[in-house]
């Protein structure tokens, strides 16, 4: 009799053990590729790259190939959404042929321009170089808020100046589960991102996609904004979505 006791108090343990391995396995794989609620990675698998900024490393930054955030000049991209507040939004994107030296880097500038229900309501430059290895740089932004009366300049920042680092809009090689710096300016410009999945299907105004790189990105000074984004090869950003904390969203709807 204690005999069966036993071999069915090690059975019953084996049996719980193997359910709690199944679940923690199927709930790391809903985790890893995104398709869980939060959209999170496996914490045992988040990882911090920020790569050092080397001004030694940038022999040719103008040349922006990243096959996922490539800049070239005379490129417009136009996308067409909702703002925050839900108001018809349109995005005008401009990589002009004007650089501006930050750090001693050339940076090509483009131009962001976003109208809400037909009126300009913001235009901003931001500076971008790409490193030997591939990577692209984010260098800072000049920006114009014409909503806002006191201070339409807030949020401009540039690399080198107060103690503002430069931070990367695109890895050279994105793998799931890196969580990068785009930018950090103390109080100004803190925003993140992850990297969540690699082969994504999106179909958006302007044509459908697939092994689309999809991206987390959130701010410590919008601990309650999260946003993410979606890249295409040889397009970029086709697809910008938020998912809590505001109602923007927009879609690349033309490329000239």
């Amino acid at each position: 009799m204690e005999n069966t006791l036993i071999f069915t108090f090690v059975t019953l343990i084996t049996l719980i053990l193997s359910l709690l391995i199944v679940a923690s396995l199927g709930s790391y794989s809903q985790q890893q590729t995104g398709i869980g609620v939060n959209y999170v990675v496996a914490a045992s698998e988040v990882q911090t790259q920020t790569p050092a900024f080397d001004t030694s490393n940038f022999h040719d930054p103008l040349k922006i190939d990243n096959k996922y955030y490539s800049l070239k000049p005379g490129t417009i991209m136009t996308y067409k959404g909702t703002d925050e507040e839900g108001n018809s939004m349109r995005d005008i994107v401009t990589i002009t042929n004007d650089t501006k030296e930050v750090q001693g880097i050339p940076t090509r500038v483009v131009n962001d321009t976003v109208f809400v229900e037909g009126k300009l309501e913001e235009t901003t430059n931001d500076w971008y170089a790409q490193d030997d290895k591939g990577n692209v740089w984010y260098m800072g932004e000049d920006t114009t808020d014409f909503t806002n009366k006191k201070n339409p300049h807030e949020g401009s920042w540039e690399s080198g100046v107060k103690g503002a680092k430069a931070g990367l809009i695109m890895l050279a090689e994105p793998k799931v589960g890196i969580t990068y710096d785009q930018e950090f300016a103390k109080g100004v410009a803190e925003d993140k991102a992850t990297v969540l999945s690699l082969d994504n299907n999106v179909t958006v105004p302007y044509g459908s996609y697939s092994n689309v790189i999809k991206t987390k990105e959130f701010s410590a000074l919008e601990p309650d904004v999260v946003e993410q984004k979606y890249y295409a090869d040889n397009v970029g950003d086709i697809k910008e979505k938020t998912l809590k904390g505001s109602k923007e969203g927009i879609e690349l709807v033309e490329v000239k």
